[in-house]
């Protein structure tokens, strides 16, 4: 879907879209295209800086294939060159082009859900999504979310990133407003946020769940990763929207004073005395909790089905997120207790015949791997054992980070193999050994697997972490078919004699 230019029997002019040419000739635009394999006659084609080449260079390409309308920046028109003066079309030179092509993009295709709201954080963000969605779904709403594990709810469909480019993304959301969707509820990653993906979606509210070192293979630093997650509140959630905010985490307050400053209505979530939504406390079981909550000077107590003390907090930015749009909160909290975990997020993928259960989780940073574990340890009673990797082609100075949180929080560990993509899997296992050199090195994912589950006895549990819902292993160019979950069945069944 990514890539594919906007369809439908439609015409707009440039003004329409919201952009004014400085060059060139003048366009009728068909549609909108960001790859310039799918360029029609007519389309506009967006020409945007990337990480290793400018979409400038592909100018040339759009024009022969048709396009009418080049939008793109300086640096793009510099490429270009004379030769869009040669071909007629028009061309559009803008300081940010990629939230002018967000714009566009929602112009274009004109209507979204009634409702949509957007959760950013490092953690959290698919688990307070889903539970968002089923929250409106418990209370009779057409509801849809969008993010990592795709579009989910009254309207299905696959992504390929958490948070798509605008021309991807908005189709959806007008796709979605078609198909009777009211209220869509999405994931704002660093990324999409970064490069304005989300720019041009007209959000009523916007949730912060915490912050964590990740993405530094992208972003040149913490500070600007903050900024990223940040630009939720500071750009594309409007003035009169209502910002989400779990205050328990530190930077919390970074995000509470960039909503405030934008007269943002602020509803915070957490523990300390003065919050909204008032974390009172929990009491954890084997398959779930108790939680006890304060609203609006009133004490509450509720079930949660979910394993991890963590996920009291995403169920609080999701209560947070369904009274800020609109939702009764006697009907939101009673919703609380039907909640189902997601798939990859803290589940219970299989258990052995002598109790000891088998999680998977897509813990993939130092802190998520050791709120994982923390999370769990409430649960258990035993030991706790781990399996654990970490991605090649992305931050590396997190991997020993992860050894050490696995090594802090967890009484066994298993080294092995995530997504090594075009790295050397010995190496990256290597630097992760480096946090916690008494591990067990098992380079095949599976066989760790295996051997963690062959190590647990009652009263201990298996975390087994990184992946979570993926169903692919990526090694060199290619992508292996493997499943977490599923390798945890085939282990239990394998040892305990069952039929595979």
């Amino acid at each position: 879907m990514a890539g594919q230019p906007a369809r439908g029997a439609r015409v707009k002019s440039l003004d329409e879209l919201g952009l004014i040419a400085t060059g060139g000739g003048t366009a009728r635009i068909t549609g909108l295209s960001v790859d310039s394999r799918f360029v029609g006659a007519g389309h506009l084609f967006a020409a945007l800086p990337g990480t290793r080449v400018h979409g400038g260079q592909f100018i040339g390409t759009a024009l022969r294939m048709g396009a009418a309308a080049i939008l793109t920046d300086r640096e793009g028109a510099r490429i270009a060159g004379a030769k869009v003066d040669a071909s007629g079309a028009a061309l559009v030179v803008a300081g940010d082009a990629r939230q002018a092509l967000a714009r566009a993009a929602a112009l274009w295709f004109g209507q979204q859900p009634g409702v949509v709201a957007a959760v950013t954080g490092t953690n959290g963000k698919t688990s307070v999504a889903s539970f968002v969605r089923q929250i409106w779904e418990a209370a009779g709403l057409s509801a849809a979310s969008l993010g990592t594990i795709g579009v989910e709810g009254a309207y299905a469909a696959p992504l390929a990133h958490t948070t798509p480019e605008p021309v991807t993304l908005h189709r959806l959301l007008s796709d979605m407003a078609a198909a009777g969707v009211t209220h869509a509820v999405m994931e704002a990653s660093s990324h999409g946020l970064e490069q304005r993906r989300l720019d041009g979606v007209r959000l009523m509210a916007a949730g912060f769940t915490n912050l964590s070192r990740d993405h530094l293979d992208y972003h040149p630093g913490f500070d600007a990763y903050l900024a990223a997650k940040a630009g939720l509140f500071a750009r594309v959630l409007p003035e009169d929207g209502t910002a989400v905010i779990n205050t328990d985490d530190p930077h919390g307050a970074d995000m509470v004073a960039v909503a405030q400053g934008r007269g943002q209505r602020v509803l915070t979530i957490g523990r300390a005395p003065g919050a909204d939504l008032r974390l009172l406390g929990q009491r954890f079981g084997h398959t779930g909790q108790e939680l006890r909550f304060e609203w609006q000077g009133r004490a509450r107590q509720t079930r949660l089905d979910l394993i991890g003390g963590f996920q009291a907090q995403n169920a609080a930015v999701a209560a947070g997120l369904a009274i800020s749009t609109g939702a009764e909160p006697e009907q939101v909290f009673g919703a609380l207790s039907a909640l189902k975990t997601v798939r990859g997020r803290m589940q219970r993928a299989a258990m052995r015949a002598n109790g000891a259960p088998v999680f998977v989780d897509y813990a993939h940073t130092p802190d998520a791997v050791a709120t994982a574990l923390g999370a769990l340890r409430s649960h258990v009673m035993g030991r706790l054992v781990v399996v654990l990797g970490a991605g090649g082609d992305r931050d590396a100075g997190k991997r020993p980070l992860m050894g050490r949180a696995a090594a802090t929080g967890a009484d066994v560990v298993f080294v092995t193999d995530d997504n090594p993509r075009s790295e050397d899997p010995a190496a990256i296992r290597a630097m992760v050994m480096q946090g916690c050199p008494d591990a067990t090195e098992v380079g095949d994912r599976a066989e760790a697997i295996l051997r963690g589950v062959d190590t647990l006895g009652p009263g201990d549990a298996l975390l087994i972490a990184g992946k979570g819902h993926e169903t692919g292993q990526i090694v060199g160019d290619d992508v292996l078919a493997f499943d977490d979950a599923e390798q945890a069945s085939v282990a239990v069944a394998a040892l305990e004699g069952w039929p595979a």
